[in-house]
């Protein structure tokens, strides 16, 4: 008993892609260029929000290192400049 062979038709292949296709596509990768972009840029904001802390931690440093030379206390408060003595060192 012979065989049947199965015909199968092929499809061309396709040179592009549709228009609309095409359109989906750039959009979406517009979309994550300009996500990225927009990390970058945030990226680089925290950078220098970090570098500010820093350089304002060093600051308070500074000053505390001031107040005890010249107080023998850093721990202060903010609002009103009393010292904050322990109870028993007053």
């Amino acid at each position: 008993m012979a065989k049947k062979d199965k015909v199968v038709e092929l499809k061309t292949k396709a040179e592009k892609i549709s228009e609309e296709h095409l359109k989906q596509v750039q959009e979406s990768v517009n979309a994550i260029n300009g996500l990225q972009f927009n990390i970058g840029k945030i990226e680089v904001q925290k950078h220098e929000m970090l570098h500010n802390l820093i350089k304002a931690k060093e600051n308070v440093s500074n000053i505390q290192d001031m107040l005890v030379k010249e107080y023998g206390s850093f721990d202060v408060n903010v609002e009103t400049g009393e010292i904050n003595w322990p109870k028993n060192e007053k």
